[in-house]
């Protein structure tokens, strides 16, 4: 059996603790009023409508429209997109067929003190389209307002991706804003010809967003690729803002808001603080408990339980790249709780198993070898089913653009009708990284760390690991 060497605790337990500092604090970096965010900390989670409090508002079709059901959904979908696009996942939308409404109740944002219902619904709400036309000529409609009259180029449709990018002058190092674009293939064709026929004459391509022209820059370079940009008098702020419209996309029609109102937090202000305190003061007992029961092993064990926490609640802010933000709720942290106990009991399992190997006789190494063996197919058992639940519950209650929520509606929900979002994706998703995370930290991490410490002649004693000096075969 290969030994783990000596220095691997003190790396696993660097990037333990490097991986919980960053996951609390974030990483942060301000330049003038602009700050960038290279990794997300717990301020930035969004809390749930429970905790927080939030938007309740409904939705009408404008000018006493009488609109199908078909386009009440398409209309549906699109504002669930849009929730979607800015990590929403506890969020309550539905139709009202009989009334032509559309009910929306959505949490505030993350760290917001001044929160602006009219600001977020009009977000929420808007029917803005965005058209790419050849030259800036306009004309007037019967109503007497300026319209394009350009022939469209591009349309929001032919848009892959829209994100924010900026260029710093070398002189005085200030940024210049921009809305940077991913065609799709049908996009890119469009682009290559229109400035294929504009490039000679140094021609214009204007960009408006419905009737409001918000750039027209000169074509000075044939496009093939598929990469434009849009430049104007951007802030960050106004060019993300863009990009999250386009994102988005157009509703099919115009809509009102006939009634909005905020909501309080049903838990209650104090809520919150008093969840934190007491999962504080829980976190503290089972770390004495794990260490008066297991001793160096349950030290191994505290190490790794603050890493899984960690691990979850880097999971809903963002940390990870290749993951998106996601809304904590009550429920959610529920799933937490679960998740934590589920991972004491793999150190409970693992501790018991290595005591066996302890009384039969067996010296350290391979009485550590075997405890860890032994203990691995039960906890894998028990962590495999726990994912599998919580990968049902993200299907079933997930936000229409996720992919368990794609997979099973697809395939198992397709005879139930369509899945609602809501407060139980946010214990799925709780739960489920916190089952992955126990495999990391409580198995993987806190085998390593252990075998190190194995090595050192001060912790080769058996009475640190539950057993002692003279024990005979059961």
């Amino acid at each position: 059996m290969k030994k783990v060497k000596k220095p691997v605790f003190f790396i696993v337990f660097a990037v333990i603790a490097l991986f919980t500092l960053t996951t609390v604090f974030g990483v942060h970096y301000q330049y003038g009023d602009i700050v960038k965010t290279f990794v997300h900390g717990v301020d930035d989670i969004r809390l749930g409508i429970d905790i927080q409090g939030g938007v309740d508002v409904t939705f009408e079709p404008a000018d006493g429209m009488s609109a199908t059901e078909n386009q009440m959904d398409a209309a549906l979908e699109t504002i669930k997109l849009r929730l979607a696009n800015q990590n929403i996942s506890d969020s309550e939308t539905y139709v009202d067929y009989k009334s032509n409404r559309i009910i929306v109740r959505f949490p505030w944002q993350a760290g917001e003190t001044d929160f602006d219902p009219e600001a977020a619904v009009k977000e929420l709400g808007e029917t803005a389209e965005l058209t790419f036309r050849y030259g800036t000529d306009t004309t007037t409609d019967s109503d007497g307002n300026t319209i394009p009259s350009g022939d469209i180029v591009l349309t929001g449709a032919d848009v892959d991706k829209a994100d924010t990018g900026a260029t710093q002058d070398s002189t005085t190092g200030e940024y210049t804003w921009m809305v940077t674009l991913n065609l799709n293939e049908s996009g890119k064709e469009k682009f290559y010809e229109a400035t294929s026929a504009l490039y000679q004459q140094q021609g214009q391509i204007s960009i408006w967003m419905d009737n409001t022209m918000i750039s027209a820059p000169s074509v000075s370079a044939v496009i093939s690729d598929g990469k434009a940009t849009i430049t104007g008098n951007f802030t960050y702020e106004s060019a993300k803002e863009l990009a999250d419209k386009i994102n988005s996309g157009a509703l099919p029609f115009s809509l009102e808001t006939t009634s909005f109102k905020t909501i309080s937090p049903t838990m209650g202000e104090g809520a919150l603080t008093t969840m934190v305190l007491a999962g504080l003061i829980t976190l503290v007992l089972i770390v004495i408990y794990m260490i008066v029961l297991y001793r160096l092993l349950g030290v191994v064990a505290s190490l790794t339980l603050i890493g899984q926490v960690a691990g979850m609640l880097a999971a809903v802010s963002g940390w990870f790249g290749f993951m998106p933000s996601t809304t904590l709720t009550i429920p959610g942290i529920a799933g937490i709780i679960l998740s934590v106990g589920m991972g004491v009991d793999a150190n409970i399992i693992t501790g018991e198993r290595i005591r066996e190997e302890l009384r039969k006789g067996k010296n350290l190494d391979t009485a550590l070898h075997s405890g860890y063996h032994r203990a691995f197919s039960a906890i894998f058992d028990g962590n495999l089913t726990g994912i599998i639940v919580s990968i049902v519950l993200m299907g079933a209650f997930g936000v229409p653009e996720s992919i368990w929520a794609k997979f099973f509606n697809s395939t198992i929900f397709r005879f139930f009708g369509a899945t609602t979002e809501g407060v139980i994706y946010s214990f799925g998703f709780t739960l489920m990284t916190g089952l992955i995370m126990n495999f990391i930290m409580g198995v993987l991490a806190a085998r390593l760390m252990t075998m190190s410490l194995s090595g050192f002649k001060c912790f080769q004693n058996k009475k640190l690991y539950g057993g002692g000096i003279h024990v005979k075969a059961d």
